[in-house]
């Protein structure tokens, strides 16, 4: 309804009721924030060796000696998918002999262990409890000739996320807002505490796929409830500072959460806890007032708004939206859209096809640092904790960004900043861990700001009757990316700086693409297809067109046009 905003206009932009739904919807955002770091933290790799059985009957010293030693980024490191093989190493033992590591000082009654054969580990492996009393890998050995099926865990999950990103949009359209929100807290509450009993990894990769589901779903939905039951600038700083706020301190919670309960079945019934805390929620939030219009239910929304007037002790008309313009409004048939619209004339063609590239490369490179922080030395909590901490300022310096700079100039500088951060990784990542956590870090904030530009730039630069369609189709590539991402560190049996190198070179491409974007700064949101503005094919990100004189053609088109709001499938 295009004089949706102006009816409800009496309730204000910040009272009670406003109050309420703001701090309620931000609190919905803590069980997804929970669940974001769930798949490094459970499917974390402790370190590990072949297990040596206890009826070998072997000294401590051939014990520790029955496991090769192998040189891994410049440090020994015990083999952990080989030993020497046990029979004879048994019989050696048994005739008295001792293990020399090298031929240097070797005695007569010494015998060299780097000349013998070697073998599986067929006795299964002894994981450290260094970090973690157990894991999904310890537990069901996803090790060695299974490691494949880590990557693949991790890719299901994510899938899971591309799916629910998929279908929670459709579903919101037909049913409503407010139960996709609790349904998905409710399907995260449930889908952890059944992870805890997962008695097989086929099981389990099932399950985990569903908790991966309902984890960006109940983001998107509280994203889109808030955008619609807030207006002005209360708007403005839920969507792009409160709501991303409360979600990345619930990401840090879980790195602490994971220190103090070290088993992943334990972990995963603590997960379960927010949103339970969240359920009683349902009683609290309003379903929003704009679907229900948009879908005829007038009077609903009215005793809805008037409930919130009552909140706010303000007034309500006696008549908020008028019948005549609600009746023409409703029974108008918008026609419908999908994804080939955005192919549709060259102009838009060109703009989605970058914006899909870019989506997908920066998440490639967000997830791929996130997967790439296990490689790195020290101890894994903190490292995520830090990791995930840097997303604050770099939300905050976005946010302050994006009033006064150029949608391009912002996006470029941000990415251009994580890309430099991490192809410089290579240069001290065995010499210096203490910088390289630290270009680690700044590559992230400028990953994650750029991201957060994209955000707004992608929906100013989709006009108004495929915006829903374009903001789905671009998370749906971010989804990709994100899938992909688990794979990047499998490449560091060729080169261990090969992970690094990717995630830097597809942030240039973003950089580069972006340079051909329209600038959107300060201009009026496109409504049509027809509207689309060209690509500029090579234009200084701090070059931004005037706004266009106001003939007076923009106000009656706006006007004429079907509204679409756009929230209907991102």
């Amino acid at each position: 309804m295009q004089d949706y905003e102006e009816s409800v206009s009496f309730l204000g932009t910040w009272g009670p009721f406003q109050k309420r739904v703001f701090l309620l919807l931000c609190l919905t955002s803590i069980p997804g924030g929970y669940h974001v770091l769930s798949v490094f933290f459970l499917l974390a790799t402790p370190s590990h060796h072949c297990h040596i059985p206890a009826h070998s009957n072997l000294s401590e010293d051939w014990i520790l000696a029955s496991i090769p030693v192998q040189e891994a980024g410049g440090r020994p490191e015990r083999s952990s998918c080989s030993r020497y093989e046990l029979d004879l190493v048994q019989n050696l033992s048994a005739v008295g002999g001792k293990p020399a590591l090298n031929w240097i000082n070797q005695s007569s009654a010494e015998v060299l262990m780097s000349s013998l054969k070697r073998e599986g580990c067929k006795d299964g492996w002894t994981y450290s409890t260094e970090h973690y009393e157990s894991t999904v890998v310890s537990e069901f050995n996803l090790v060695c000739s299974d490691q494949w099926k880590q990557p693949l865990t991790s890719l299901l999950y994510f899938l899971g996320g591309l799916f629910g990103c998929f279908i929670s949009g459709q579903i919101s359209d037909r049913f409503g807002r407010k139960p996709v929100l609790f349904g998905a807290i409710f399907a995260l509450s449930l889908f952890s505490s059944a992870v805890a009993f997962a008695p097989s990894w086929p099981v389990f990769i099932v399950l985990f796929f569903m908790l991966g589901m309902g984890q960006i779903t109940s983001f998107i939905a509280a994203f889109v409830l808030g955008s619609e039951l807030l207006m002005g600038s209360t708007r403005v700083i839920f969507c792009s500072l409160c709501l991303p706020f409360v979600y990345v301190i619930a990401t840090l919670l879980l790195p602490v959460t994971a220190y103090l309960v070290s088993s992943w079945r334990h972990l995963s019934l603590t997960m379960a806890v927010p949103g339970l805390v969240c359920l009683p929620f349902w009683w609290l939030i309003p379903e929003s007032p704009r679907w229900l219009v948009s879908h005829g239910r007038i009077q609903e929304a009215e005793l809805l708004l008037r409930s919130a007037a009552l909140h706010n002790r303000v007034e309500a008309p006696y008549v908020i939206f008028i019948p005549a313009n609600v009746e023409k409004e409703t029974s108008e048939k918008v026609e419908s859209t999908s994804i080939l619209d955005q192919l549709k004339t060259a102009n838009i063609r060109n703009v989605t096809l970058m914006l899909w590239i870019i989506w997908f490369s920066l998440n490639v490179s967000f997830f791929g640092i996130s997967f790439n922080m296990s490689a790195l030395y020290g101890n894994p909590f903190l490292n995520y904790f830090l990791l995930t901490a840097v997303e604050l300022p770099a939300y905050t310096a976005s946010w302050l960004v994006v009033r006064t700079l150029p949608r391009r100039l912002s996006c470029i500088s941000f990415t251009l900043l994580g890309a430099l951060a991490l192809l410089l990784i290579q240069i001290t990542l065995d010499s210096n861990p203490a910088i390289t956590l630290t270009l680690v870090l700044l590559g992230k904030f400028g990953i994650l700001a750029g991201i957060a530009v994209l955000y707004m730039f992608t929906s100013e630069l989709s006009p108004t009757v495929i915006r829903n369609t374009a903001m789905s189709s671009s998370a749906m590539f971010s989804r990709v990316g994100s899938s992909v991402s688990p794979y990047l560190l499998q490449l560091a049996v060729f080169n261990q700086f090969l992970p690094w190198i990717i995630v830097g070179c597809l942030s240039l491409l973003s950089v580069l693409v972006c340079f051909f974007l329209p600038e959107t700064f300060r201009q009026p949101l496109i409504d049509t297809i027809e509207q689309m503005p060209p690509v500029q094919w090579f234009r200084w990100p701090w070059a931004s067109t005037p706004p266009p004189e106001d003939d007076g053609k923009l106000a009656k088109d706006q006007t004429t046009a079907p509204e679409i709001i756009c929230t209907s499938r991102l």
